[in-house]
Parts: structure tokens; C-alpha cells; sequence
């Protein structure tokens, strides 16, 4: 029996590096995308390998629509028919209140978090639907708890493209779901990942109501979840992982 094949844009480090590990440990052979560091976008693969499954690291910047493009061919030349997407490729942009931010900082925000979403979802559909000839599957997308809470003094910008997302989830989850594939979406709270500025995690550790970030592994137990026959009933659905936040 072939096993799935999972390609997870932003898949070299934090959350989207610890669910290719995680996914290489439950059966998947992974591609892992990252856009620049080529060093740990490998120590990933060979987690992956080390767990017995297949992974190659596809270098890419999915807000470009070529890469994006060629990104997702390459994933399919090298493991085969891709069964599974995650779209963890995100900034949140440098924190600020919104009438300090530069207009470069928004851009920037709304192209990596969801004009690149937006085409990273259009390209898993064009290789996954049964109507386009191919096997279904699941896509798990990651939104933010910010899109609840609106990122107030620090980054409405992201929180904005992170409703964004849930919108995506929501409505492309109803478009494709009778074409074999499933769209989810997860919103991390506060992750200890490298995405926060110096300081930000230990200064809101207080606020959060379980007292402390979650980790990398537990957002990933989360997407696994959703991207396993588990959640065979699951679409459409954003979940909160956000420690009551």
C-alpha cells in the first residue's frame, strides 16, 4: 500500500517543521518547503528519513505564483500524487499599531499569509480534486487566534489576513468536498516559535490562561488530526488550539 504523500508550505521551521516530523512518524512521506534556510529545511528531512519515510526539501517563496507552481510539481515528480497539504508559510510583520505600519509591511503580510494561502490552496486543488483526475485528500490551512482577537496594538494587519484564511477555509471547504478533499484550518494561540520578536512570548505568558505558550508539537498533533481519516467527517471547520486564549 503507497503511502500518503504531504507537501507543507513553510515546512522548514517552527509548527510546519514539527508536523513534518510528526507526519514522517504516522506513515507520510513529506515534501518540506522552505524559503531560505536550506540548513534546517534538511535536519528536517532527515527526521523524516529517520522515521522510515520518504522527504526531499523543495526550496520555494510561496507567495510567488511560479514557485508556488513549481514547488508542487516538484513534490509530485519526486513522491508521487499528492494527497495532503499544509499551508504553514506565514509573518506576522513587524508589530505595530496600524497607522504606524508601512504600506510594505502590509503588503508583505497580506502576500505571504494569504495571496499565498490563496495560491497554495488553488494549486493543492488542481493536483488533489477527483474531478481533475486526482486521489482527494485533506487540507489543513493555519489561521491564527488573531482572527478572533484582532491582534489590537500589535498586528491588525496579520489578524486581518488571518480571517482571511478562515474565510478560505469556509467557503473553499464547500467548493471541493464532493471532489475528494477535505479543508481545514487550525488558529495557534501563543507558540513558542521563532515568529515572535525577543521578549513577546515571555511578556504575554501571564496574559494566557493556561500560564504558558504552547509548543510547536501540539499544533501539529492538531493538523495530523485533521489531515488523518479521523476526521473523515471534518470540513470546513476552524479549530481553536489556543490554550483558552
Amino acid at each position: 500500500m503507497s503511502r500518503p504523500v504531504l507537501l507543507i508550505a513553510g515546512g522548514g521551521r517552527g509548527i510546519g517543521a514539527a508536523t513534518c516530523r510528526l507526519a514522517g512518524s504516522r506513515g507520510y512521506d513529506v515534501a518540506v518547503n522552505y524559503k531560505s534556510n536550506a540548513k534546517t529545511a534538511a535536519s528536517v528531512v532527515e527526521a523524516v528519513k529517520a522515521a522510515g519515510g520518504k522527504a526531499v526539501a523543495i526550496q520555494g517563496d510561496m507567495a510567488i505564483e511560479a514557485d508556488v507552481e513549481r514547488v508542487f510539481d516538484a513534490a509530485v515528480a519526486q513522491l508521487g500524487p499528492l494527497t495532503h497539504f499544509v499551508h504553514s508559510a506565514g509573518i506576522p510583520g513587524k508589530n505595530s499599531r496600524l497607522e504606524d505600519a508601512s504600506a510594505a509591511t502590509l503588503r508583505e503580510v497580506i502576500d505571504v499569509n494569504l495571496y499565498g494561502g490563496l495560491l497554495c490552496a488553488r494549486a493543492a486543488v488542481r493536483r488533489m480534486s477527483t474531478a481533475k483526475g486526482g486521489p482527494g485528500g485533506a487540507i489543513v490551512l493555519l489561521s491564527s487566534i488573531a482572527s478572533v482577537t484582532g491582534g489590537t496594538g500589535e498586528y491588525v494587519f496579520y489578524a486581518a489576513a488571518k480571517g482571511g484564511i478562515d474565510a478560505l477555509t469556509n467557503g473553499l471547504a464547500r467548493e471541493v468536498v464532493k471532489e475528494g478533499i477535505r479543508v481545514n484550518a487550525i488558529r495557534p494561540g501563543v507558540i513558542d516559535t521563532e515568529i515572535h520578536p525577543p521578549g513577546r512570548v515571555e511578556r504575554i505568558t501571564p496574559l494566557l490562561p493556561m500560564g504558558r505558550p504552547g509548543r510547536p508539537d501540539e499544533i501539529a498533533e492538531s493538523i495530523l488530526f485533521l489531515l488523518s481519516d479521523a476526521a473523515s467527517y471534518i470540513t470546513g471547520a476552524v479549530l481553536n488550539v489556543s490554550g483558552g486564549r
